[in-house]
């Protein structure tokens, strides 16, 4: 057997590139940071003040200008100190045909191009701290580490060249190498985290500036159309189960209800017939005891349609292929073995197949249905195709109209292809 070698100098590898990012992300940015602080004071305080007579308006639009373009730099800057991307948020953009001084104007009044100007005056502050830190220990580091190289060279006067033997410190020599090599290993031993602390405090300084209210706006957009599509799922789910509702109504009505009001008259009649004509009330009963088994056929259809026992006990495909056997069209069924499912997930794949197998008896004058029910690692897709009529539509009023709603409560999506004498192909995911 053979055992796959890890490289246990991985870690390390990481260690010293984050190091290497850090260092020339600090580094790179305390002169930027210089040159950003002293031509966005310039711009702005020289625009500020002559726009007025009109000349600085130009001047303070180029200043914003110049502080986007620094902007979008630092944001190429940041990612890998990071770690994640920062997206290039929303400008104001001039539509077309706007005239000239609109579009000259049209920085002035965008939030993000003074967040920009905002970042390039304040930025020098972060710069400079993390600067200070990292010139400190990449000093401390290489100069500690190194001083036997060069000791040698420091001069030493009379007055402290043996002020260790005094001290009773040993050799001078001996006691300055050691004290300048721990410190060495000090500050290298805290490099990495004072040199990520550095880096993140000017990364995160920069992002809150140039994209936070980007990310803050885009958080809010999310969540709107999150709560539109708990919304939209809710109108759904009542629809679906008020059409429901109706049609389990209609369903009782025209059948069982109406031949249990046929059955009680039936027997009324043989109450009647057993004093005069016992032959015909034997009868009467016999065709009341056939409306009674057909009565309590169409329930169980009914019974079914709610909740199919075989779809709880025994799961998605025993349904299906239960369902492909009850209809009255052939049904090629290809739906694999797979894992139970959630309840809700299978019971609303189960009503997609039951309802488009009922539209293509009733309306498509189809030869033959083919029904895929595919698993993916993303979500349940249900497909059923006939070689009918075509002209299905969602449209509502239509059948699949109360279909759709009840896939969309369920979070997934239907799309339905019908053309004129072409067939139907029904198609729905549903999310796992």
């Amino acid at each position: 057997m053979t055992t796959a070698l890890v490289p246990t100098d991985a870690p390390a590898r990481r260690v010293l590139r984050q190091i290497g990012l850090d260092t020339q992300f600090i580094l790179l940015g305390f002169p930027l940071g210089i040159v950003a602080l002293v031509a966005c004071v310039t711009g702005f305080a020289v625009g500020l003040s002559t726009a007025v007579i009109w000349v600085g308006v130009p001047i303070l639009v180029g200043t914003l200008m110049l502080a986007r373009g620094l902007a979008t730099l630092e944001r190429a800057r940041i990612a890998p100190v990071i770690g994640r991307r920062t997206p290039h948020p929303y400008y104001k953009r001039v539509p077309a045909g706007t005239g000239l001084v609109k579009r000259l104007l049209t920085p002035l009044s965008d939030g993000q191009a003074w967040l920009d100007l905002l970042h390039g005056i304040l930025r020098f502050i972060p710069s400079t701290i993390a600067f200070s830190f990292g010139l400190i220990w990449w000093a401390g580091t290489l100069g500690g580490l190194t001083f036997p190289l060069w000791q040698w060279s420091i001069p030493r006067g009379p007055d402290n060249s043996d002020l260790p033997e005094l001290l009773g410190l040993g050799d001078a020599t001996s006691t300055r190498i050691v004290f300048h090599l721990a410190l060495g290993f000090f500050f290298f031993g805290t490099l990495y985290p004072v040199l990520r602390g550095s880096a993140l405090l000017e990364g995160l300084f920069a992002r809150a500036l140039l994209s936070g209210v980007n990310e803050l706006r885009e958080q809010v957009a999310e969540a709107e159309a999150a709560r539109d599509t708990a919304q939209a799922q809710k109108a759904a789910a009542v629809s679906a189960e008020a059409t429901a509702l109706r049609r389990l109504e209609r369903d009782i009505h025209d059948g069982p209800q109406q031949r249990l009001v046929r059955l009680a008259m039936d027997l009324g009649r043989a109450e009647q017939q057993f004093a005069t004509d016992p032959d015909a009330a034997r009868a009467t009963v016999a065709e009341a005891l056939t409306q009674t088994r057909e009565t309590l056929d169409e329930l169980r259809a009914l019974s079914r349609g709610i909740a199919p026992p075989i779809l709880v006990d025994r799961g998605l495909l025993a349904a299906l292929t239960a369902l492909a056997g009850r209809c009255t069209i052939p049904v090629d069924l290809d739906a694999p073995p797979m894992e139970r499912l959630e309840p809700a997930v299978e019971t609303t794949a189960y009503f997609v197949v039951a309802e488009a197998l009922t539209n293509v008896a009733k309306h498509s004058h189809a030869a033959e249905v083919q029904v895929s029910v595919q698993r993916a690692p993303t979500g349940l897709t249900i497909t059923v195709a006939d070689d009918g009529v075509g002209g299905a539509s969602l449209a509502k009023g239509h059948g699949l109209a109360g279909l759709a709603d009840r896939v969309q409560a369920a979070g997934g999506v239907m799309d339905v292809r019908s053309p004129q004498g072409a067939g139907t192909t029904l198609t729905v995911a549903l999310p796992i």
